[in-house]
Formats: structure tokens, sequence, C-alpha cells
């Protein structure tokens, strides 16, 4: 009898065991991969580590921002990833650095404009001089259409002033193109200094104090322009006294001349080899952004005597910490397609590390068949998680079914008035053409919990969800692993606004 029951209590409990593990991979799941055995507490360090006052806001091109590099690179050297850059796992990065001229002024005629207030000067070494001030339209010169505005005009020695933008443009793109050619154009003629009336449709303060601090982009190796080029803030009455003058106002402009600094940074990355060699051409890269805005006034953000290091733990060690995490898991079981993992730089300048590789890739853009990048603002919901980009590349299900393995939604591109999809590292790659989006952290919208951590001193990981953090990377980590393991390849979406330039980056394949 006891024999009996022994024997029906084991028969119930195998049925019983056997339930749980089928209900378990209903989904197809295998549960036993890495992903789901993540620990809390290494990535809870790993925070405490890339946001920690030591790193000092890991600013582009500082101290901190070589650290956090070198540690990237010795985390996939330990995790067995090839180098990506022959044997270095370094991209270097080229940048320039500009800052604004300590002083700068223009007259003309009745009209005084002085730098930092209703003047901005934004290239050009320094330089002074008296000379009438002329106007020349749109100070633009095409070749192709035969438009020059120089035509006829005599600016030898003078000091030119013109419309903003460019003829049939006055957008921003169209306005941002004279920024870096105007200047050559008026040099070319003989002028002495440029400057372009401001008209933007956004105030005058945020555009000049957006441009008239500490600039950087990529270094293109020039030297910038040779004469003084910026924008006045004029009322309405001087365009009329300029241009009621056959030879001009009399006037004289002085700049004490932009500062120039040639610096490196560098973006850090490692390959891992796929299981499938029907797919070893097609690559897929996963990126995350490791900068951040650094200390004090650089970080744009209030800080006090107190605490002056923007930390940025949300923005972005999360999104590392959940690349470096991703980066153990297929080292330990690998995906069918070969992997990059690549932490890029310069982010919080301008994407500038995602831009100088997407212009200068270590492995061909048309063998890499996506980019997974993960970025955020932090989080305000931690039942979800966002995708920046939902139903542009055909991936939503293998996003959806990596979140819901860990209790996780999906919210799908919240604040689309934020224009999110174009404003990280995702963004290089897709006008290239490459297949792109942004995993991030659960939001709403731009809410108060938000902008209380936002490019704020008070972003320090002791503010993290520790828990969200490690559900965060579970998922990031399993949708990567589905993507990279689909039978065919993502594309866009018909229509999509970078669908051409994936044709033209693919050809027929797709």
């Amino acid at each position: 009898m006891k024999q009996t029951a022994l024997t029906t209590l084991l028969f119930l409990l195998g049925i019983s065991l056997f339930a749980q593990t089928d209900s378990d991979n209903a989904d197809g799941i295998d549960r036993s991969l890495p992903e789901f055995s993540f620990s809390e507490k290494e990535l809870a360090g790993e925070m405490h580590f890339l946001a920690s006052d030591f790193l000092a806001g890991r600013r582009t091109g500082s101290t901190g921002n070589v650290i956090a590099a070198n540690y990237i690179a010795a985390q996939l050297r330990g995790f067995g990833y090839a180098p990506i850059n022959g044997d270095s796992y370094f991209q270097p990065v080229p940048l320039m650095q500009t800052e604004s001229p300590e002083s700068g002024k223009l007259t003309a005629g009745d009209f005084t404009f002085t730098h930092g207030k209703d003047l901005l000067v934004m290239r050009g070494p320094a330089a002074s001089g008296e000379a009438n001030v002329v106007f020349a339209n749109y100070g633009w010169v095409d070749e192709e259409t035969g438009h020059n505005d120089y035509e006829g005009l005599n600016v030898k020695g003078k000091i030119v002033i013109t419309r903003a933008g460019i003829p049939g443009d006055i957008s921003q793109r169209g306005i941002f193109r004279g920024v870096s050619e105007k200047a050559d154009f008026a040099a070319k003629n003989g002028a002495i200094a440029i400057f372009e009336l401001y008209s933007l449709p956004f105030p005058w303060s945020s555009f000049k104090g957006y441009f008239g601090g500490s600039r950087m982009g990529l270094d293109s190796g020039e030297e910038g322009a040779t004469i003084p080029y910026g924008f006045v803030k004029a009322d309405d009455n001087f365009l009329p006294a300029l241009k009621e003058k056959k030879k001009g106002l009399k006037g004289s402009m002085a700049s004490t001349g932009i500062k120039i600094e040639r610096i490196e940074s560098m973006n850090v990355g490692g390959i891992l080899e796929g299981t499938d060699p029907a797919m070893k051409d097609e690559y897929m890269i996963v990126t995350a952004h490791f900068d951040h805005v650094g200390v004090g006034a650089q970080g744009g953000g209030a800080y006090t005597e107190q605490d002056s290091i923007f930390n940025g733990a949300r923005d972005n060690a999360f999104g590392t910490i959940s690349l470096l995490a991703t980066a153990r898991a297929f080292a330990e079981v690998p995906t069918r397609r070969p992997i990059i993992m690549l932490a890029v730089t310069g982010e919080e300048m301008g994407l500038l590390g995602s831009q100088y590789y997407a212009e200068n890739p270590l492995i061909p853009l048309e063998k890499t068949i996506f980019n997974f990048n993960t970025d955020g603002a932090g989080y305000d919901d931690t039942s979800g998680i966002s995708l920046i980009g939902a139903n542009r590349t055909g991936i939503d299900e293998q996003v959806e079914k990596a979140a819901a393995a860990f209790g996780k939604k999906v919210i799908s591109d919240p604040a689309p008035e934020q224009g999110l999809f174009d404003r990280s590292d995702n963004v290089s790659f897709a006008k290239k053409g490459v297949p792109a989006l942004s995993f991030s952290p659960g939001i709403t919208g731009f809410s108060d919990e938000l902008f209380k951590y936002y490019h704020q001193v008070t972003d320090n990981p002791e503010t993290i969800d520790m828990t969200y953090l490690k559900e965060y990377c579970q998922a990031f980590a399993l949708a990567a692993r589905l993507i990279a393991n689909r039978d065919t390849v993502p594309f866009w979406v018909a229509e999509d606004k970078y669908e051409e330039a994936g044709k033209k980056l693919y050809g027929t394949r797709k």
C-alpha cells in the first residue's frame, strides 16, 4: 500500500514538473540561455564603476572617457571577442574642439553689435580692421546653377552682411550649409569678414547658447575659416539702412578668434563569429554610447560646489552595461550570425563616434545587416521597455517576445514629438541604409521623473533600480539574440524614409 502511494506521488509530481517545464517553454525560448541567469549584483557593480565620480562624467576626450574605453576593451578581450581593428579593440576618432572668442565687435554706421549679446562669432582667426560694410544678398556661389551673389559686387577689403541660409533654402538645413561654406566664398572674393542676419524660428538666446561656447566635431583636417564669420541679431532698421548706401556703411570689426584644439577619442569594439556558415557575412552590430557630458559648466545643467559631476548612470552607463552583458551572454552561447559589439564615443557631442564609424566602417556596411542600439534618457515605467523605431524594420516580434519573457511590455515610440529615432547613434547607421533602431528604458513621455535626472548631477548609481537594470539587460540580450538568429535579414518597411538608402547599400539583396 505504501509502495503504491509512493509510486502515485512520484507520477503526479512528474506530471506537475513536466507541465511546469512545458509552460516555461511555451514561447519556444530556452530558459537555460545565459541571459536568464544574469547577476543583479555584478551589474550593479559595473554601474557603480562606470557612473562613479572617479570617471568624472566620461566626457569625450577626457581621462574618465579613456578609462571607460579601456574597461570596455578589457571586458571584450576577456569574453574572447576578436579585436575590431587589426590587433586593436580601439578605433581612433579624430575630433576638433572649438572655443568661442573671448571678445568680438562689429560696427556699421550707427549700429554696434557685441559678441555674446547681439553678435556671435562662430568661425575664423583673430582679426580686426576698419572697412565698409556691404550687403551681398545670400553670399552664395553655386557653379552648377550659375548663381553668384558676388558677381558685379566688389567686396575686396570689406565686411560682408548676408541673408541667412542659401537661395531657395532658408530652413535650418540651408542655414547650417551656409555655416560651413559662406566664409570661403567671401574670403575668395577678398572680404575681411562675413556675418549673416539671424532668422531661425527659435530664440536667439538658445542659438547663441548652443554655438557660443565650446563645440566639438569630427576633425576634417581643414584649418577652418580664414576670416571671421558669424551671425548678427539686428532690428528691422539695419538691413534697409545698409542697402540704402551703394558703397555700404562705414564700419569696423574685431575678434580675438576661435580657439581650436585637436583631440582624439575612440570607439571600442570586438567581433564574435557566428555558428551558421551560411550567415558568416551577415554581421549584426550592437551599439551603445559610453560617453557623458563631464563636469561643472561642461555638463550644461545645474550643479553645486558639493556635486558638480554629471555621472550619467542612466545616460548611458545603463546602455553600456547592457551591451557588455549581452557580449558576455553571446560569448557563452554564440548566435547564428556574427556579432560586432561597438561602444561609441561622442554621442553627447553630436553622435560623433557612430558617425565616424558609419563613414569609416571596420566591417563593410553592406555586410552589416542590422544595428541594435541601446540608449535612453532614463525611465519612468519599469514595467516595460521602449522601442524607438517600432514597426520600421520588421523585428518587433522578436523584441516583444524577449520583453515578455521577462515580464515586460513594449512601449512603441513614446514621445513621438521628440524625434527620438534621429537623436541617437542608430540614425548614423540608418542614414547609410542599415536597418536600425534603439531599445530604450521604459518611458511614458518626457515626464518630470525623467527631467529629474536627465543630464543632471543627480543621475547617480544610488538612484538606479538595480532589479530593473538586470531585467532590462536580460530583455535586451534576448532580443538581440532572437534578431541575430532570424532566418531572414531585417529590412526597412516600404516607404520608410531610409528605405532608398537601404536599397542603395544592399542592392538586390535584402
